[in-house]
């Protein structure tokens, strides 16, 4: 089990958007957010928490390759040590594994769901994500399949 994360606004929101938040909730014990993501979430969720980065120099750095929901959010795992941080975007998830940070999506948040129990089966949520314009590659939602063992 993943015990602390920060996260970032595309999870939270496409999960919000099929009505399944509580998978991360039930995921995950403590759950990050800084100030940027809140803005883009609009609403504030109960067990998440919201944080202050301090650094503010690497947000800076960090925005002029990738947005500034992403950037707070590897600013803010820089910061906390033994965290993993929730992130899709391609590049975003590039730079926070060049900065050693312990890096999954959603859909390996999804798998993590059902080896749990969380969830019996993911070909639902994955479709879903797709009905609502979560964008999953066929490969990526072919490999999913294939972990899950749900061909």
């Amino acid at each position: 089990m993943i015990k602390n994360i920060v996260c970032n606004s595309s999870c939270i929101i496409a999960l919000e958007r099929i009505g399944h938040l509580e998978i991360l909730l039930k995921s995950v014990e403590i759950i990050l957010i800084p100030e940027a993501v809140q803005k883009e979430i609009g609403n504030k969720i109960k067990k998440i928490s919201v944080k202050t980065v301090k650094n503010i120099a690497v947000v800076s750095s960090l925005c002029t390759q990738i947005g500034d929901g992403e950037s707070e959010a590897i600013a803010l795992a820089l910061e906390i040590s033994n965290i993993h941080i929730l992130l899709d975007d391609k590049k975003a998830r590039r730079i926070a594994k060049e900065l050693s940070l312990k890096v999954i999506g959603t859909i390996g948040l999804i798998l993590r769901a059902k080896d749990r129990g969380i969830i019996s089966e993911i070909k639902p949520i994955l479709d879903n994500f797709q009905e609502v314009g979560f964008r999953i590659s066929g490969t990526l939602y072919s490999e999913a399949m294939r972990i899950a063992k749900e061909y």
